[in-house]
């Protein structure tokens, strides 16, 4: 790779990561090319150049930072000891984790915005699918779930349902204690089935 390939790369990381900080901090509308370009210490012509339209730089920002937090809670799991039970726990804990951080607050403004913006909830959905279905077999795996059993793949698909929903009752207030006694209940019911 060239030095040129490098910087280039280099900018795109800092936009990225400074568009999901700014949607985080100010909201979808707060978001703006300008002030992403500013928080990443580029200029706007270096904005343009890479992300042409604030609807690329998110959809991109949205799946590269998803695709790296995936990496995140891989590499977390991968140091997790002890035995079935205790495993599942902890991996409940790294997913809940995951649907309360920066990144999620971020989606969820993105979402919103495209639910009245046809364009971006077109170019959104398809990346959407793919992290859902890479966020579904990621769970899997760390689980060490058997989808060949009935009900297995629903369970699974029961508990990232019930983290997003958590991670959205966290949003305006901390939903910590409520969040904990939840999802220990959860934990029990899903060793069982899983």
């Amino acid at each position: 790779m060239t030095a040129q390939q490098e910087r280039s790369r280099a900018t795109q990381r800092r936009l990225l990561e400074a568009t999901v900080e700014c949607l985080h901090d100010f909201g979808w509308s707060g978001a703006t090319t300008t002030v992403i370009a500013e928080r990443a210490g580029v200029s706007r012509g270096a904005q343009l150049h890479h992300y042409p339209t604030r609807a690329a730089l998110v959809l991109a920002a949205v799946q590269h930072l998803a695709e790296r937090r995936a990496e995140e809670i891989r590499t977390e799991a991968a140091a997790l000891t002890g035995d079935r039970e205790q495993r599942l726990d902890r991996v409940i804990e790294l997913l809940a984790s995951a649907f309360t951080g920066p990144l999620f607050v971020a989606a969820l403004e993105v979402w919103v915005a495209a639910r009245t913006d046809a364009e971006l909830r077109d170019a959104l959905v398809p990346i959407e699918a793919r992290v859902g279905r890479e966020m579904h077999r990621l769970t899997v795996e760390l689980l060490g779930a058997d989808e060949s059993r009935p009900g297995v793949r629903e369970a699974v698909q029961a508990t990232l349902d019930l983290l997003r929903g958590l991670g959205v009752a966290n949003l305006l207030t901390d939903d910590t204690p409520r969040r904990t006694q939840l999802l220990a209940a959860w934990k029990q019911q899903l060793a069982k089935m899983i």
